[in-house]
């Protein structure tokens, strides 16, 4: 399990992915012993590690199982869950710690930006109802990452699961409201997509 930092205070998000690589130094990283480190703060935390992959180039297939992961989460947290559960199946796959290396890294400078100006605040959009709410947000997200849409198709799900992530970690109930902007802007950003997508396979045949 994570550890919190010797000062008692709250862990900033940055600080929660650097400790989730040190914890992980095998070549190979189980989905279920990632979880189980994260314990009592998982649900934020992950919501950035399996968001953030579909925001970068990451290897065919990652989006789906992200997707999936997702969606089994976020229907946990609408349940008002305290505690992540997974299927064994999900629980015993295994990937390369270079991919973790690659999301911590490459999302560590804009999260530090991020973590200059938010705060706890808002707390009736960060509170226990608001939480079931995020988790029905992202079982939608997870599901919208699951379709086979192709160039952008991942990304604007992928920002709005990161941005609740985002909220989650930092308390903070002003960023979770702007995840709910995201996911409706994301969603019909997607919806179009599959539309022209539809409307070219009509007119091709």
């Amino acid at each position: 399990m994570i550890e919190a930092p010797l000062d008692h205070r709250t862990p900033r998000t940055s600080e929660l992915l650097a400790a989730v690589l040190a914890a992980h130094t095998e070549p190979r990283v189980a989905v279920g012993d990632l979880i189980d480190a994260l314990r009592n703060r998982a649900f934020g935390i992950t919501f950035l590690l399996f968001g953030i992959p579909n925001c970068l180039p990451m290897p065919p297939g990652i989006p789906v199982i992200c997707g999936i992961i997702l969606g089994l989460i976020g229907l946990q947290m609408a349940l008002g869950r305290q505690e992540l559960w997974l299927p064994q199946s999900i629980a015993k796959r295994t990937f390369s710690r270079s991919i973790l290396e690659t999301i911590v890294s490459r999302s560590s400078s804009w999260i530090q930006w991020f973590e200059r100006w938010s705060r706890p605040r808002l707390e009736v959009f960060a509170g226990p109802t608001a939480r079931r709410v995020v988790g029905a947000m992202v079982v939608l997200l997870g599901f919208v990452l699951l379709l086979p849409i192709p160039f952008l198709g991942n990304l604007p799900p992928g920002i709005a699961v990161c941005i609740f992530g985002l909220g989650l970690v930092e308390r903070d109930g002003a960023v979770i409201l702007a995840g709910f902007f995201a996911t409706a802007l994301g969603t019909l950003i997607t919806a179009g997509m599959t539309w022209a997508i539809w409307q070219g396979a009509i007119a091709i045949f």
